[in-house]
């Protein structure tokens, strides 16, 4: 673990010593170019100055102990400098030199010494840029960058240098108050860098870049430290393409890959996830200006009806919506621009007041006194040199009016970057509307907002369960075994009966009652019906003495079931493992049907009952469930129970259950119940 008050020290350095030639000539001119007004030292065996400061031959010159070191050296001498840094107190070291785990071989082990030499004072990469503090005018960045001072604003945290150095380029609006690339993650990961962000107060929201998190279980701590102080996090994780399938008996597998496991995550802990850098930059700004939304009601305003048809289309594809004018706002809204404009949501309102700051702060005030979460202005300045901005101006003016006789959330909104010029953002800003630049990415970034404020409201599951590795040999058990076992734990199974040949099969079918199910039982008859060990609808005692004759080659051990009568869909329930994520639970559509749909939700354990049902309704296959074309709806109370029953199985034996499967879930309508038709576990006795 690092020393947190050492971090601290770093990321909000009084003195400063950099190492090496052109990298640390870059620290220096770019905390200078910033308005850094501590100390900055300069370390070099044979150069006397570097860009204007006296260079120290050694640590041990140092006038006093730096609170933080950027080091730009090769990895051997990047080694002993950490070494001796680490010796004398430094706050800790961000290293840009590389040469590490990142080249193999040799680097791996290089790696491990710095680590060693380290000891508890952080270090941030090596192989990264470095970090950029704009509230305290830091930068231990080996190369131009375009962070200006900031009083307040967003934490990014990055793996990527490159793409770092491009967003701190961007001139749309967004605060960026502290910018990390963490390059290797040596000794300090992405979440103790959240961790240590979120004990700063300026902090108002935190971007993530992700390529891979080193400990899900200290991410997902650090990320309830940002519920319980209500820091939004949007993150973009790279690599969505899942992972691919282990060969193993379930079907659960094929479902659940690596990037279902993060999305089920980011759902968890209320993260919200965007796919592109711009998607990132445009919802850190919107929230970091007007908060999260407390809704999905949104309204928009433009003088085309064209614009006013995009939005409505593109609003589709999320879970925001643009509700109708009730009569009374209708007319709070026509009184201000007369019988030739249509009132509705969105709102085209013509040219008539167009250029009249006036008549638009009276119009767009009753448009936003309609209790809307966020109001959008449609607004694209004209871009050329000597262009006139009065009348576009004179819109977003009245709009910041409207946004502060109402209180309502505005948003002027760009289809283009090119369309809003540098004044219009900073004025908006100030004026505490939201700039934001793209139609479709303000949508996105609208409903981000909302899932995050929704997030923020409800209460976090428990923490995620510990992943440790299964030790001993793993076995798979019967369909029987695993049944009876899943039963005990509250899972539906049909009635039945274990039998050895077909003169006890037809006896238990007499005793069941027909139909029955007949199926062959051995822990090596993972796919039935691929194999021929399963046969269906036996009506009487000739078909069960028929089916048991045909499947006496596959097993001396025969499973006789009544059937399942009436039933509206057929589930699975699954169990698989992850290295980082532990045992995980996938709920989706059911029985030959699993690969071909491929509809499903991941769960991490522990859950519980509401998130279950969130992940069902979130299911395409519910529509079926609740009820499609006058068709009975299923018993959805009996489908979580059935869940919970595999769950709390799972939480009984988190370090042992490799797999399991319980394909299909035969649920039937309400109040008659949701039955396992079939069960397998693999699992350790350890």
């Amino acid at each position: 673990m690092i020393n947190k008050e050492r971090f601290t020290r770093m990321i909000q350095p009084k003195t400063i010593v950099v190492f090496g030639s052109r990298g640390a000539g870059y620290a220096i001119r770019e905390c200078q170019r910033i308005g850094f007004e501590g100390e900055i030292w300069a370390v070099h065996p044979k150069r006397d100055e570097l860009d204007g400061l006296k260079c120290y031959r050694s640590i041990a010159e140092l006038p006093g102990i730096p609170d933080a070191a950027y080091v730009a050296v090769n990895a051997e001498a990047a080694i002993e400098i950490v070494r001796e840094l680490t010796e004398i107190g430094c706050g800790g070291a961000a290293l840009y030199a590389s040469g590490f785990s990142e080249v193999g071989g040799d680097g791996v082990e290089r790696q491990e010494r710095l680590v060693e030499a380290a000891g508890d004072m952080p270090i941030i990469g090596p192989n990264c840029y470095g970090i950029i503090n704009a509230m305290d005018r830091v930068a231990l960045w080996p190369d131009q960058h375009g962070c200006k001072p900031v009083d307040k604003g967003v934490a990014i945290i990055t793996q990527s240098g490159n793409i770092a150095i491009n967003m701190t380029m961007q001139r749309r609006g967004v605060p960026v108050a502290y910018m990390f690339t963490l390059g290797n993650q040596a000794a300090v990961s992405i979440a103790e860098v959240m961790d240590a962000v979120l004990e700063d107060d300026r902090v108002t929201a935190i971007g993530l870049h992700i390529e891979a998190i080193k400990d899900v279980n200290e991410f997902d701590r650090v990320a309830r430290i940002a519920h319980e102080k209500k820091v939004p996090i949007i993150a973009m994780k790279t690599g969505r393409s899942s992972a691919a399938a282990k060969i193993a008996m379930s079907h659960t597998s094929s479902l659940a890959g690596a990037d279902s496991l993060f999305n089920a995550l980011f759902d968890r802990l209320g993260i919200a996830r965007v796919n592109t850098v711009n998607d990132l930059l445009e919802t850190l700004k919107l929230i970091s200006i007007l908060g999260p939304l407390k809704g999905n009601k949104v309204a928009s305003m433009s003088c085309s009806g064209g614009e006013a048809g995009v939005m409505a289309d593109l609003i589709e594809d999320t879970d925001l919506v643009f509700p109708d004018l009730t009569k009374e706002h209708a007319d709070r809204v026509e009184e201000t621009l007369g019988d030739y404009v249509s009132m509705s949501n969105p709102l085209d309102y013509h040219t008539y007041i167009w250029g009249d700051e006036d008549a638009k702060t009276a119009t767009f005030s009753a448009m936003m006194s309609g209790g809307f979460d966020a109001t959008m202005l449609l607004l694209d300045w004209p871009n050329y040199e000597g262009a006139d901005h009065t009348d576009w101006d004179a819109g977003r003016n009245a709009l910041i009016n409207a946004s502060r006789a109402t209180g309502g959330k505005g948003i002027v909104l760009a289809s283009m970057a090119e369309c809003m010029p540098s004044h219009a953002i900073e004025i908006a800003r100030n004026g505490g509307i939201a700039p934001m630049i793209g139609l479709d990415t303000c949508l996105k970034a609208l409903n981000a907002s909302y899932k995050v404020g929704l997030a923020l409201e409800r209460d976090l599951p428990e923490p995620l369960a510990m992943s440790k590795p299964i030790s001993g040999d793993v076995e798979m058990l019967d369909e029987w075994k695993s049944k009876k076992l899943l039963n005990s734990y509250g899972l539906q199974t049909p009635e039945s009966a274990l039998v050895s040949n077909a003169t006890e099969a037809v006896a238990a079918a007499e005793a069941l009652g027909f139909p029955v199910v007949v199926k062959a039982v051995g822990s090596h008859l993972a796919h039935k019906t691929e194999m021929g060990a399963v046969k269906l609808n036996m009506k009487n005692g000739d078909d069960v003495n028929d089916a048991v004759e045909a499947m006496s080659d596959l097993s001396d051990r025969f499973l006789v079931e009544k059937m399942v009568p009436d039933f509206i869909a057929e589930l699975i329930i699954g169990v698989t493992r992850d290295d980082q994520f532990g045992p995980t639970l996938v709920i989706g559509a059911g029985g030959i049907l699993v690969e071909l749909l491929k509809d499903s939700a991941t769960l991490l354990l522990p859950t519980s009952e509401e998130e279950i049902r969130q992940a069902i309704n979130g299911l395409k296959t519910s529509m079926l469930l609740k009820g499609f074309r006058g068709k009975s709806e299923a018993d959805i109370d009996a489908i979580v129970k059935a869940v919970m029953a595999v769950a709390k199985f799972v939480d009984d034996y988190p370090h042992q259950v490799e797999e399991l499967d319980v394909n299909p879930l035969m649920v039937c309508p309400k109040g008659q119940g949701a039955f396992a038709a079939d069960a397998l576990i693999r699992m350790s006795s350890k």
